[in-house]
């Protein structure tokens, strides 16, 4: 009997140690909460706790607060380029109704998103997917849901020509335009002639929107050396989203993204809503239902989430995440299907009581800032 209890005990440790395999130990070290405010608001990175982190991270960065938006060198930034990019943006004579703008999905009234599950397009067909808030875009290197978008400029291309959304052509948005006599004198201001060209209409809404971006959230001050600007369950919600929680591992940096793409489990293979996501772009079985980490700033006003927006409230997916996300099992006809999804390895379960969910709810408050409602021009050009 003795023997037999020896080895059950030495087959959990030996599970429990497997179990652990991909993980990097985060400190271990107890910590108060009036130590954790003192570390997190020190002002110096170096002095918080380790992270919890898996081994398979890469390209990890601290979080931080976010720095000045870089402009390209082949289309710098001029405010009569932004004023130009401004008003593209929110005409929609882009578009073939005439009806729908950028602005039309991307409402700065909320959020720079449209509130919406998918955004309704051309003659009100839904899209397929949650359009991403265009909120700090300037910060991203790969763009849309899926990464089919290399720079910002490209980005701008795909709503004017996708027959869901502004069910346009570059070419015909490009005539349109010219059409408009008012236009020439703004793109003179912009570029030094009256030159109306596809590469200038999406360059000018590309600098337009490198300059929406978040102002200093309070997490920003507080790590920036202001103890105050967080409240205790904040702070413990800050310290778990770096440790037990993970988030870390995907939401990291200063955008609190990795700019990577991941399959968490929402691809509903051979069901309702199925979505390959990366897998439509680069055709790469091992892509199949990744889509891209958004950034969580502004996320309290940013819902509904998910690339497919079914989850109206954040409390719910972090429920989802805290049980390990879903992970769908396969029929017996699916055994040798080389495009069945696999979930990241990076999800776990992590039994999060209560006041750890509400703790980690509340830090999310806490990384949303006063959002710029750029006001829609008085009139359009004519």
């Amino acid at each position: 009997m003795k023997n037999t209890y020896g080895f059950i005990l030495i087959l959990i440790l030996f599970l429990s140690l497997a179990s652990w395999q991909n993980y990097i130990p985060s400190d271990e070290t107890y910590y108060s909460l009036s130590e954790l405010k003192k570390l997190y608001s020190s002002g110096d990175k170096s002095k918080w706790p380790k992270p919890l982190l898996d081994e398979t991270v890469v390209n990890f960065q601290e979080l931080g607060v976010l720095p000045k938006p870089e402009f390209p060198k082949d289309n710098p930034f001029s405010e009569t380029k932004r004023e130009l990019g401004k008003v593209l943006f929110f005409d929609p004579r882009l578009s073939s109704s005439g009806q729908i703008a950028c602005a039309s999905c991307h409402d700065p009234e909320l959020g720079w998103g449209d509130g919406k599950r998918v955004s309704n397009g051309h003659d009100r067909v839904p899209g397929i997917r949650n359009s991403k808030p265009i909120i700090n875009v300037a910060f991203s290197k790969i763009f849309f849901w899926d990464g089919r978008a290399a720079t910002l400029e490209e980005q701008a291309k795909f709503p004017i020509e996708d027959t869901r959304e502004m069910n346009s052509h570059m070419d015909i948005a490009v005539t349109n335009i010219k059409k408009i006599k008012g236009y020439e004198q703004l793109f003179e201001e912009a570029f030094g002639d009256k030159k109306i060209d596809q590469d200038r209409i999406l360059k000018a809404i590309a600098t337009f929107e490198r300059t929406i971006f978040s102002r200093k959230s309070r997490f920003d001050r507080f790590i920036e050396g202001d103890s105050t600007k967080l409240t205790n369950k904040e702070i413990l919600g800050l310290h778990l989203f770096r440790t037990k929680a993970r988030c870390i591992n995907c939401h990291n940096s200063a955008l609190f993204s990795d700019d990577q793409f991941h399959n968490v489990g929402m691809t509903y293979y051979g069901r309702k809503y199925e979505d390959l996501g990366r897998y439509n772009v680069t055709k790469k079985a091992e892509d199949i239902g990744k889509f891209k980490t958004p950034s969580l700033r502004e996320v309290t006003k940013t819902g509904p989430y998910m690339h497919n927006g079914l989850f109206p409230e954040i409390r719910g997916v972090l429920n989802m995440y805290n049980i390990g996300m879903p992970n769908q099992k396969r029929k017996p006809e699916q055994k040798d299907d080389p495009l069945f999804p696999v979930n990241s390895p990076l999800l776990h379960r992590l039994d999060l009581n209560e006041e750890e969910l509400q703790a980690l709810e509340a830090f999310m408050g806490s990384i949303s800032s006063v959002i710029y409602r750029e006001p829609a021009p008085e009139e359009f050009p004519k």
